[in-house]
């Protein structure tokens, strides 16, 4: 069983909390969330935003911070090849229903089908209104990055 090496990034005010699915190899070797290079996460969220790119870790938090996001995953343990979705097996939940208990969180998106899938078989009771979109990963190479910021500013702005 792989475990998810990191906590939930969640500032204080969050109002928006964004799921994937488990940290890929390369997340797990940086410590925090969509840490390779090619997924286009924050290459969206920057445009979306307006806002520059954020290279580093610490730059990263201070654009979820000040946009009042907080970025978790539907798994919290699994058997996984690699960094494919496909191939997780035996998946423990994140506890989202519990941490979101009290939060000021009122939406959450599910970044791709793989955190969709898993987020509504393990969270039935969520009174947060749930989006999801197409996942920023590069193994979704139908949608182009233009593609993808169209779709996540309707949902984000």
């Amino acid at each position: 069983m792989t475990d998810h090496e990191f906590p939930a990034f969640w500032p204080d005010g969050a109002r928006l909390l964004i799921l994937g699915s488990f940290p890929s190899v390369k997340s797990r070797e940086t410590g925090f969330y969509y840490g390779h290079p090619q997924n286009r996460f924050w290459r969206v969220l920057a445009a979306v935003y307006g806002e520059s790119l954020p290279e580093t870790v610490d730059e990263k938090k201070s654009l979820l911070i000040r946009r009042k996001i907080a970025l978790w995953d539907s798994v919290e343990r699994c058997e996984i090849v690699g960094s494919s979705d496909s191939s997780i097996r035996m998946a423990v939940p994140a506890d989202i229903s519990g941490r979101l208990a009290g939060s000021d969180v009122g939406r959450i998106i599910l970044n791709g089908r793989t955190a969709e899938k898993y987020f509504y078989r393990f969270n039935k009771d969520v009174s947060a209104e749930v989006v999801s979109l197409p996942s920023t990963s590069p193994a979704n190479a139908a949608w182009s990055l233009e593609r993808l910021t169209a779709a996540w500013k309707k949902e984000l702005l």
